[in-house]
């Protein structure tokens, strides 16, 4: 029999077809070039900002000593007990709740699963304030339900609420990725050897799952410790490490301070980035090739007790929104119910509404419309071709924003672009600076993204073009973006939503001239006017939402005349 021949990778085919010098010449400036740009803007973007951070701890009063005697000082370890039990009791009612609903959306036959998901994803598309507003016109001293809470929303509970919202969609997304990767084979043993649904449960579907809901309560537990808008805005008396950090460089000029708060701030962070990619490469490597997709049988008394629950979640979850939403748009709470547009005349408030949120619509614009190219381009070239150590580099610095909250990116930028010394200091306050600072935060899971859809593509294409004597880039452009197109909107609605909403890393970098709509909510709400806040944060939710919406309508248009192979008989 005569064999079949062997397709070579891209690398490989470069290495034996001969090139023309100008395609070669196009091909090395392709991919050299772009990754050396990468490479440098995550060097002046993450860790030339880290190291800044950093190196400001040693600013602190008698150095060491200094250091020694805040961490072991009384109000260290009140912030710090603090923060941990906040973010402890996050987790255990985030997860949990965030699981079953999880297991309602894809194990099981209930109605109304659209609906569902997209009620959950209503917390990404507006700022982490928007939790806090609305709780205060439910439960605050004011609130129509304030006798809920004999001791009041603010403190505490308050913190909890706003975080276990705000959270809850970031924990959801994990665990439904991991709830929809099970193998029916599994299940079908399972059931040949007569065990019952708890049984199945828990040696089937919590062995495979458990991986996901430790990765779940890392992020929660970061996303909540690092956080301060929600404990800015209903925390009381009640002050958690994020709010001291924010509180230090912001109100008091502490800069050594927040830098040290920062760095502890970073510890957790690390560790959960350490431990999570650990056990992602054990949970990979139980995963088969050979699985076959899982769909629940149908079972009445569970499916109902799971809509009874997810139905009750979604439905605390669109309250808060909607309450938040309605008192925009209300004349004056809880005394005058009647409806009036005034909250949304941000002239009376100097302008600084309209002004901050066209400063935002621009920043998410130029976040998108730059870091969809570029973070695609990338992940195309390292998973494509091969770069030797350069590859190893920026694949490390590509992962390393996943690892850094906001918070502590945000002080790094401080530190470093507003040193005098740095010739890169004019770019402080303004729309460029942000830009780079949103790409760099929001490019892991986007990368990942774009890296997931181009896994898809067989290298035969790069092979096959180089043999054709076909640029790279020609390639990339008329064959890889129109198949990934999908990933590409996906990324592309990541970066503006993201951007939007963004609080914690801009609220430092911003000037007069560019505040941003979801600082200005924490500004507003913090000078009393939270009828206002209320305004902005519903602007930026709505115009989140029809972005979203608008970029879902593109796709179906556009899936249909550039996907068409997908569906096509073979």
């Amino acid at each position: 029999m005569t064999s079949m021949p062997i397709a070579r990778p891209a690398h490989e085919a470069a290495k034996t077809e001969p090139r023309g010098p100008q395609a070669a010449m196009l091909d090395l400036l392709f991919t050299r070039g772009v990754k050396l740009l990468m490479g440098l803007l995550l060097v002046l973007g993450l860790a030339l900002p880290l190291l800044a951070m950093l190196s400001k701890v040693v600013g602190v009063e008698n150095g060491l000593a200094g250091v020694w005697a805040y961490l072991s000082s009384a109000r260290f370890l009140w912030l710090l007990g603090n923060s941990v039990k906040v973010s402890l009791s996050t987790v255990a009612l985030v997860v949990p709740l965030a699981y079953v609903f999880a297991y309602a959306l894809q194990r099981s036959w209930i109605p109304g699963k659209r609906v569902l998901r997209s009620i959950s994803l209503l917390p990404l598309m507006a700022p982490s304030m928007l939790s806090a507003i609305a709780l205060i016109y439910l439960f605050g001293n004011q609130g129509l339900l304030k006798s809920w809470f004999a001791e009041g929303i603010y403190g505490f509970s308050g913190i909890l609420l706003g975080q276990a919202f705000y959270n809850f969609p970031m924990a959801l997304m994990i665990l439904v990725s991991a709830l929809g990767m099970a193998d029916a084979r599994l299940y079908d043993a399972s059931i040949s050897m007569g065990a019952n649904h708890w049984k199945t449960f828990v040696n089937v579907t919590w062995p495979g799952t458990r991986y996901a809901v430790f990765a779940a309560c890392c992020l929660v537990f970061t996303q909540t410790i690092t956080n301060f808008g929600i404990p800015v805005v209903i925390g009381g008396d009640y002050q958690v490490l994020a709010m001291e950090a924010y509180k230090s460089v912001v109100g008091q000029q502490k800069f050594s301070e927040g830098a040290l708060i920062g760095s502890i701030l970073l510890v957790p962070a690390l560790i959960s980035f350490a431990v999570d990619a650990w056990m992602r490469r054990l949970r990979g490597s139980q995963v088969s090739s050979q699985a076959a997709t899982y769909v629940a049988p149908r079972n009445r008394s569970r499916d109902a007790l799971l809509l009874v629950i997810a139905g009750t979640i979604g439905l605390a979850l669109l309250s808060l929104v909607v309450v938040a939403v309605a008192a925009s748009l209300i004349n004056f709470w809880p005394y005058d119910l009647s409806l009036s547009l005034r909250h949304y005349d941000f002239e009376a408030s100097g302008d600084v509404g309209w002004l901050a949120y066209r400063n935002s619509l621009t920043l998410a614009s130029l976040t998108a419309l730059i870091g969809t190219p570029v973070i695609f381009t990338c992940a195309y070239l390292m998973e494509k071709t091969r770069g030797g150590w350069l590859d190893g580099v920026l694949r490390l610095l590509c992962l390393l924003p996943m690892a850094v909250p906001g918070l502590v990116m945000g002080l790094g930028y401080v530190f470093f672009f507003n040193h005098p010394g740095n010739p890169l200091g004019g770019l402080y306050g303004g729309i460029a600076l942000m830009v780079v600072c949103c790409v760099v935060r929001f490019l892991t899971p986007a990368q990942m993204t774009a890296t997931t859809a181009l896994r898809q593509l067989n290298d035969e294409i790069e092979a096959a073009s180089l043999s054709l004597k076909v640029p790279l880039l020609t390639t990339f452009g008329r064959v890889t973006v129109p198949i990934c197109l999908p990933a590409l909107i996906e990324v592309f609605r990541y970066l503006f939503v993201s951007s939007m909403t963004s609080v914690s890393a801009l609220i430092f970098l911003y000037s007069p001239d560019t505040v941003l709509a979801a600082v200005a909510v924490l500004n507003l709400d913090d000078s009393g006017n939270v009828g206002a806040a209320a305004a902005l944060a519903s602007l930026i939710l709505l115009t989140s939402a029809c972005v979203s919406l608008l970029l879902y309508l593109l796709s179906r248009g556009l899936l249909k005349h550039t996907q068409h192979w997908r569906s096509a008989p073979v």
